[in-house]
């Protein structure tokens, strides 16, 4: 596979990199990149954007990488350390787009724009052997939650009726599989991109039913940067009627990934 030029400053949000419009990202010859976290730190390797040596890797990250050749210019990986940096580093123009498994969701789109989804999302819930595979609300509100406190499947488990007693609110930090291994609960909700890729791998994980409506994954750019989002979007677009597509999705995902998110997708 053919490999640009990268070059990765990892940048403290006190030292800004310029960022405009396409035009002048292609004058400035470097295309930055916000992701959260440093992806050269022990744990922190995403399947949607890391940094292996000289390369990029993670599903967006070869996208942008294929993109930063296209365009001529670098790639540059800014990080911030939390996830709720992101966006007021990007309306500070530290860097060009916001990469490594957003949501696109309404609230964002407040503030930033989405380019075309990278990645197909939808809650999900998994259970462990031997444990049933939960396919119905019913059951569901009969198992033991365990959903990290703070997140948005505290609030998809309360609209599917789950009762508060059965809601178990867990640290950011800790391991679902775990909890499930040892019995203290018995199911989780999880977005399918964790679910396809799960904690230690555990190949006793089991994916059930899917709770609300398809969501989409995508890159994040400034409003004003009409230029850059029509470019990324052609770009993305391409990519996705492509084989190329398919094969990141199994390489990052592993094999079953193209036909859990056809279901996700109710197709």
């Amino acid at each position: 596979m053919r490999r640009c030029a990268i070059a990765f400053a990892l940048l403290a949000l006190a030292r800004p990199a310029a960022a405009s419009d396409l035009p002048e990202m292609k004058a400035r010859g470097r295309l930055a990149v916000i992701i959260a976290g440093d992806p050269a730190a022990p744990g922190a390797p995403s399947r949607f954007l890391a940094r292996q040596g000289e390369a990029v890797t993670g599903i967006e990250g070869e996208i942008l990488a294929g993109f930063a050749r296209q365009q001529k210019v670098e790639l540059e990986i800014v990080y911030v350390p939390n996830w709720d940096q992101l966006l007021p580093a990007l309306q500070a123009r530290k860097g060009d787009v916001i990469a490594g498994g957003m949501n696109d969701t309404p609230e964002r789109r407040k503030h930033i724009a989405f380019t075309a989804e990278t990645f197909p999302t939808r809650d999900v819930v998994v259970t462990r052997k031997p444990h049933r595979v939960v396919e119905t609300v019913e059951q569901l509100r009969e198992e033991q939650i365990g959903v990290a406190v703070g997140t948005s499947y505290v609030a998809a488990a309360k609209a599917a009726g789950v009762p508060q007693a059965n809601l178990k609110l867990l640290d950011n930090n800790a391991s679902t599989t775990d909890l499930m291994r040892s019995g203290a609960i018995t199911a989780t909700i999880q977005g399918v991109e964790f679910a396809l890729v799960p904690d230690g791998n555990d190949p006793n994980l089991q994916i059930g039913m899917f709770l609300g409506p398809p969501q989409s994954i995508a890159l994040g750019v400034r409003k004003e940067d009409h230029q850059l989002l029509a470019a990324l979007n052609e770009y993305i677009g391409n990519v996705r009627k492509s084989s190329t597509w398919n094969r990141l999705v199994v390489k990052y995902f592993g094999d079953r990934a193209i036909d859990v998110l056809h279901r996700a997708r109710g197709e």
